[in-house]
């Protein structure tokens, strides 16, 4: 099973918006939230709720690409979110995905028993290209106890 298809089987709200997994490494992630008006805000664009789990749904993505080898003996959990929204968006709107810190480097944390955090920094963009916000989701892997 694909990264896109797990997120789509486990969590509902990909789902529910019709997420499209374009691309999905350990050191990109790209997903698009289709233009659907019963998603639309006051000014006919993308709720930003929308935009919210479009772009934390993408962060999760690359998580999982980078770190799924390590699902056994640890849990990805989001720590943290902060989101700005820089213009109106209108229309479909991507969200691409960047790992903050070398994979070897988590990992070597996860290794020496710590319980490593690591930003991802997701762009969210307009068909033309214009960024209409961004996102950093701090993530951690808690080690099963």
């Amino acid at each position: 099973m694909s990264v896109g298809e797990l997120l789509a089987a486990t969590v509902p709200m990909v789902r529910t918006l019709g997420l499209e997994f374009l691309e999905i490494t350990g050191e990109r992630a790209v997903l698009r939230l289709p233009d659907q008006p019963d998603y639309h805000n006051h000014v006919g664009g993308p709720h930003a709720g929308a935009m919210f789990t479009l772009a934390e749904s993408a962060s999760g993505a690359i998580v999982l690409a980078a770190f799924g080898d390590q699902l056994k003996r640890a849990v990805p959990l989001a720590v943290t979110a902060d989101i700005g929204y820089k213009k109106l968006a209108k229309g479909v709107v991507t969200a691409t995905a960047t790992l903050g810190r070398p994979v070897a480097d988590v990992v070597a944390e996860l290794d020496a028993g710590e319980r490593p955090e690591f930003p991802v920094a997701v762009t969210l963009t307009r068909e033309d290209g214009a960024i209409t916000g961004e996102m950093t989701v701090v993530w951690t892997l808690r080690p099963n106890s």
